[in-house]
Formats: structure tokens, sequence, C-alpha cells
């Protein structure tokens, strides 16, 4: 457990906890309310032995969480005060911190795989390229690029399963 190692909490405040605190006050508009946001997650992560023991994929992980009680605290009835309005709302723009998250996750267990693994899967998937095309810019048989091409993808799900970000 890391009730033992106050070092490795201590490390990752200090590591993601000023922009943590950016991302809340930026979700709430709130400073107190944002340290308390940014607080509990830490509080959270603290109890995730994990989160702190793998640092690779602390980053995404303390985010989701920080977002989430965000979205519980805007949820719960203390923070419900309507008001009524003459002015029709801004439009409702989409969240974009779901799809940096995603990226994140990627970016990260991309690294975890092979350089040739990742080249063909980056070529293929990020690139649009094919098979043929891949074979020529690596200076591979084409057998051998789709051979990557199937152990690299597995070699990333496994990756990603191991951050949670897929289910086995």
């Amino acid at each position: 457990m890391t009730e033992g190692r106050p070092e490795l909490l201590k490390a990752l405040h200090d590591e993601h906890a000023p922009a943590l605190w950016r991302y809340v006050v930026s979700l709430t508009r709130d400073h107190a309310l944002s340290e308390d946001v940014v607080q509990e997650t830490l509080i959270r992560a603290w109890r995730t032995p994990r989160v702190l023991e793998e640092p690779a994929g602390a980053r995404s992980w303390l985010f989701t969480v920080a977002r989430n009680l965000v979205v519980d605290h805007w949820r719960s009835a203390r923070s419900r005060h309507e008001l009524p309005t003459d002015e029709l709302p801004e439009r409702v723009q989409s969240d974009q911190v779901d799809a940096a998250l995603d990226s994140w996750a990627i970016a990260d267990a991309l690294l975890a795989i092979t350089p040739e693994h990742r080249a063909v899967v980056v070529l293929a998937h990020y690139g649009g390229h094919t098979v043929a095309d891949i074979a020529e810019r690596l200076g591979v048989p084409p057998g051998t690029v789709k051979s990557r091409l199937h152990y690299g993808l597995r070699a990333l799900r496994l990756a990603l399963q191991e951050r949670g970000v897929t289910r086995p």
C-alpha cells in the first residue's frame, strides 16, 4: 500500500497539481472550489495505489477524476442556483476534454510498443497509408508490414488495457 510512501503522493502533487488546478478553474471559474476538487482528486489518488505506483497513466486518471468531481458538484442540490433570464444562453459547444484525454492515453500507449510496430501503426492508422506504401517507405516486405501491424495493434490494445482505457 501507499500509506508508508508519502513521497509518491508528493511527487504526483508536484508534477500534476498546478495543471490540474488550472484545468478545474477553467471548468468552474471558482478558485476555492478548484482547490477543493484538486485536493479531493489527490486524496482519491492516495487511496488508489496503482495511480501512485504507475505514474505513466496518472495524469489522465487525475484529470478524469477531477472532471467527474466537478460534474458531481454541478449535479448536487447545493449547486443548483437557477436564475431566470431574458437572454438566450450561448450556443452549446462540445467538450473536447475527453478527446484530449483519449489522445494523451493513446500517445502514452504508443510509446509502450516497439518502434517498429509503432511506425507501422502510425503510418497505417494515422497516416492512412496502404501496406504497399508503408513497405516502400520502411524498406521492408509487405508481409512484414502486415505482421508488424497485426502484432503492433495487439500490443497497443494490451497497453491501453493496462492503463485502464479499454476492457480486456
